[in-house]
């Protein structure tokens, strides 16, 4: 059997009529005159088929039938208010779910003062943080399965491309050395030192920027890296290191790991620098992701 639909002004109409059970009082509760409103309640109750008030001299009250609605005209008056607020809510970006892309080295910078932040904001935004390399990234917000990365070298940007990308802060290599190592006695280590080492780092298709960036320091010192163990995430390319398998380049804040086996030296030259991006879609125009990069 059919459902019959409910106008709104009327199940308002009805609810607020219940509450004051006089007709001067609701009709000017509501802000309009007296007949409008008995054309309301008349026309719910040719809806239902039954009367809803009983209309005496000096008296209005439910009938059996009204007071079998009024709880779910409540209800459904409430579900309509929360329903409203909730879109207003995620309207504004103050609610709803922002989905993150973030390199596992991030999380030694700038991630956890951008969530502190962001919560702070935003508290009631549902964050869904997910560790990726930067070639996953990219691919993850072309598929539309992430909203914002946070990514290591990103790609050139011409301004014409489906994503845009901000530089969030670029900081210093380190040479990671084995804690024995000979260059590890030294307070700052010359890339060209590096030239007789075996190297460990991650490989190419994870982050091909970033390998490229190194590779492209070592060609600039002279050599080209002799690389013996390849491993995709920073923390097991520093254990590898801390086992003798060979060196490594890595971006500074590796070295909040504080491994044992692991010494960390700043490398020459200086300039030797990688650049930390956020990326997101340039035609997104969601509040949540503004209101990310607003707190960037």
């Amino acid at each position: 059997m059919d459902r019959p639909e409910l106008p709104l002004p009327q199940v308002h109409a009805f609810a607020v009529l219940a509450e004051e059970l006089h007709f001067g009082r609701a009709a000017a509760r509501l802000g309009i005159a007296q007949p409008p409103l008995s054309q309301q309640i008349a026309r719910l109750e040719t809806k239902v088929g039954h009367p809803l008030f009983v209309r005496e001299p000096g008296r209005v009250a439910l009938t059996p039938a009204g007071r079998a609605l009024l709880p779910a005209a409540r209800r459904a008056l409430a579900d309509l208010a929360d329903g409203l607020a909730a879109a207003r809510a995620v309207g504004d970006g103050r609610a709803g779910r922002l989905r993150i892309g973030f390199s596992a080295s991030l999380a030694l910078t700038v991630l956890p003062g951008l969530l502190g932040t962001f919560r702070e904001r935003w508290p009631d935004v549902e964050l869904d943080l997910r560790e990726m390399t930067t070639a996953p990234q990219l691919a993850a917000l072309r598929e539309r399965t992430i909203d914002v990365g946070l990514l290591r070298e990103p790609p050139d940007d011409d301004g014409a491309g489906p994503l845009a990308f901000r530089t969030v802060l670029t900081e210093r290599f380190v040479a990671v050395l084995p804690a024995d190592h000979r260059l590890a006695a030294q307070r700052v280590v010359d890339i060209t030192e590096l030239a007789e080492s075996p190297f460990v780092l991650l490989p190419r298709p994870a982050g091909p920027r970033l390998y490229d960036r190194i590779t492209e320091l070592c060609g600039t010192a002279g050599f080209a890296p002799r690389i013996v163990q390849h491993a995709v995430e920073w923390q097991t390319v520093c254990a590898l290191v801390g086992a003798g398998l060979g060196v490594s380049l890595a971006p500074a804040s590796i070295r909040r790991l504080r491994l044992r086996e692991v010494a960390f030296r700043p490398v020459e030259p200086r300039t030797a620098r990688t650049r930390v991006a956020a990326a997101w879609r340039r035609e997104d125009r969601s509040p949540l992701v503004a209101n990310l990069l607003a707190a960037l």
